[in-house]
């Protein structure tokens, strides 16, 4: 038996797999429980052998939706078995249909019209103070201020409304004015990013700016602005943004996916509650996230998420010096630092041991909001282990508020802020 999850669609990273299973029934032989598929039009079929008799083969998206097919064999068959999801609504979009963040073909092309943004603006390739983010365009903060990402400062933000556009706040240096792709249609802006900043239709920088450890994009729907977090620079892979005036399956209207064909589909997994699944394709990388040079930090984390939030016992595991690394190797990121309170207050059986995951969350907040939206719950949670500790409750108020203003769905943080005043 082969099996083929055809998606039609070209605009898939190459090497992204799901994960399936394939079910005996009846008298059947033994079956493959939690493999992963190959996806995409250009993805060779995957081999499995199989004993005559009844299976159900059956493919878990990371959108969550399920596919499945049931196939009889008698001896000697040989059976391809193709799994065919529901199109995508643009090819340039196929990868944010795999990954659950739009809707499939006929929500788009049913003829329904879709409403304008209401936001307002002018065009520029730089910008002014008093400016307000058009339809179809971004700012860009490739270089933010080091203080932009601290608590304090994002839930300043969150208390506007601004009387200058957002970006100001969080730059050192001049944001940049980023027009959405010629991509889909204006329900669906599409924005890419790459090792050196926004991409063109092409795939090619757009820009030569300065580059901080961290950058953010600030979007407009609907008079709402929206600080983004954006995972970058992610080895050679794209990072994509999608504003979605339908909103998401999930009803976010800002997505952020990572364009890594292992580790994207994971992060989809892991949004959604879906540790298992997204650990196999883990697991399955682990010699490409944890190499001797920890070259791309933010993939690593993401894996660590995925292998923390999976490991529900104590037993030490290779990957526990890895967190340590990602603790004190990256400071600019309080992920690694989360990271490493949370395997230890699991584990911690001392007061010495729990004093040392506290000083590692308290480390943590200081460093400001995490990247990753599970890194900002599991601080809440660490936090509120420390009731009687003024320096934790201090810091729980903070992360609480802002939680309030974050996007709980989506794998990296996305701040809501309040309108701006005209």
């Amino acid at each position: 038996m082969s099996v083929e999850l055809s998606l039609r669609e070209t605009d898939l990273s190459h090497g992204a797999k799901v994960v399936g299973n394939i079910y005996p029934s009846e008298d059947s032989g033994p079956g493959h429980r939690a493999v992963l598929f190959p996806c995409g039009r250009s993805a060779p079929p995957k081999r499995y052998e199989v004993d005559p008799g009844h299976y159900i083969v059956s493919a878990t998206l990371p959108s969550g939706v399920v596919l499945s097919q049931d196939i009889r064999l008698r001896d000697g068959d040989e059976k391809r078995v193709i799994l065919r999801p529901a199109p995508s609504p643009y090819e340039s979009h196929s990868w944010q249909h795999l990954m659950g963040n739009i809707e499939s073909y006929g929500a788009y092309h049913d003829g329904v019209t879709i409403p304008v943004p209401r936001s307002l603006g002018s065009r520029s390739g730089t910008w002014e103070r008093d400016m307000i983010i058009e339809p179809g365009h971004a700012a860009w903060i490739g270089d933010p201020e080091p203080t932009s990402w601290q608590f304090p400062s994002m839930l300043t933000l969150t208390e506007g409304p601004a009387r200058q556009l957002v970006a100001f706040e969080i730059a050192r240096s001049e944001p940049r004015d980023v027009a959405s792709l010629e991509l889909g249609d204006a329900a669906a802006r599409l924005y890419r990013f790459g090792a050196h900043g926004p991409l063109d239709d092409r795939g090619e920088p757009r820009l030569e700016e300065p580059m901080g450890p961290r950058q953010f994009l600030v979007v407009s729907l609907a008079g709402t602005e929206y600080v983004v977090t954006l995972p970058a620079p992610w080895g050679a892979a794209q990072i994509e943004v999608l504003v979605n005036e339908r909103q998401s399956p999930t009803g976010s209207a800002v997505s952020v996916s990572v364009r890594d064909s292992r580790v994207g589909p994971a992060l989809a997994y892991m949004a959604r509650g879906a540790f298992d699944a997204a650990a196999m394709l883990v697991r399955d990388a682990e010699t490409m996230l944890y190499d001797g040079r920890m070259t791309n930090p933010l993939a690593a984390v993401a894996g660590a998420y995925v292998l923390v939030g999976s490991e529900l016992t104590e037993q030490p595991h290779r990957w526990d010096p890895w967190l340590s690394r990602l603790r004190h190797e990256f400071d600019w990121m309080s992920d690694g630092s989360l990271l490493w309170a949370m395997r230890h207050l699991r584990r911690a059986h001392t007061e010495p041991e729990r004093e040392a995951a506290r000083d590692a969350l308290v480390e943590a907040f200081d460093r400001g909001v995490p990247v990753f939206t599970l890194g900002l719950s599991r601080l809440i949670h660490g936090l509120s282990e420390f009731p009687d500790d003024p320096g934790c409750a201090a810091r729980l108020e903070q992360a609480r508020r802002l939680s309030w203003r974050v996007d709980m769905r989506e794998p990296f943080v996305v701040v809501a802020l309040r309108g701006r005043q005209q």
